[in-house]
C-alpha cells in the first residue's frame, strides 16, 4: 500500500470514527437553552448547557447537582433546577437556610435566598426535592412538590455559552 493509499485510508477511517462519535454522543449528551431567571446568578436566560442524559438513568444524581427535569405539572416543559434533598430525606428552609435531616447545610454556590420558613417535607422513594438558585422567583418543589426520578432528563455538566459563563455547575 502506497503513501497516498495510507493517507486516504487514514482520512476515511477518521471521518467514519468522527461520524460514529457524533451519532452516539447525541444519545448521551444534549445541549439545552435556558429560558427564565429561576437559576440566577448561577445560570442565566439564554445560557447553553451541556447535559449528561445517562447519569440520571444510572442513579447518579447527588445533592446540589443541577438537573434538567420535566415540569411535574406539564412534563413536556423542561425546567433547570438544583437537587437539594434526596429520597428519604427531610427538608425545610428555616430563616433562609436549607435544612436537611435537621442539619443546616452550607450552600457553596451563589444564590438569591428566601427568607420565609417552609414546612418540613419528607422526600419519597424515587423522588427528589429541587430548588432554583433564585428562590424568590423560582417555581420549584416548594410549589409543585417532589420530582419523580423518571422526570429527571439529565444532569448539567457545564455552561457552554456564553463564554463568560463557561464552566461547571457544582462548586
Amino acid at each position: 500500500m502506497g503513501k497516498r493509499d495510507r493517507t486516504l485510508r487514514f482520512w476515511v477511517e477518521s471521518a467514519a470514527f468522527l461520524a460514529v462519535m457524533l451519532v452516539s454522543s447525541r444519545a448521551f449528551l444534549q445541549v439545552s437553552v435556558v429560558k427564565g431567571s429561576s437559576m440566577q446568578p448561577t445560570i442565566h436566560d439564554g445560557d447553553r448547557l451541556v447535559v449528561d442524559r445517562v447519569t440520571p438513568r444510572l442513579g447518579g444524581i447527588g445533592r446540589f447537582d443541577v438537573v434538567i427535569l420535566g415540569n411535574p405539572r406539564n412534563p413536556s416543559e423542561d425546567f433547570v433546577k438544583r437537587v437539594v434533598a434526596l429520597p428519604g430525606e427531610k427538608v425545610a428552609i428555616r430563616k433562609g437556610r436549607l435544612v436537611v435531616n435537621g442539619r443546616v447545610l452550607p450552600e457553596f454556590f451563589d444564590k438569591v435566598g428566601e427568607i420565609d420558613d417552609t414546612p418540613t417535607w419528607t422526600v419519597p422513594d424515587d423522588c427528589y426535592f429541587v430548588l432554583g438558585d433564585n428562590r424568590p422567583v423560582s417555581l420549584d418543589s416548594r410549589e409543585f412538590g417532589f420530582v419523580p426520578k423518571r422526570l429527571i432528563r439529565g444532569k448539567v455538566l457545564l455552561c457552554l455559552w456564553p463564554l463568560s459563563h463557561l464552566g461547571g455547575m457544582r462548586d
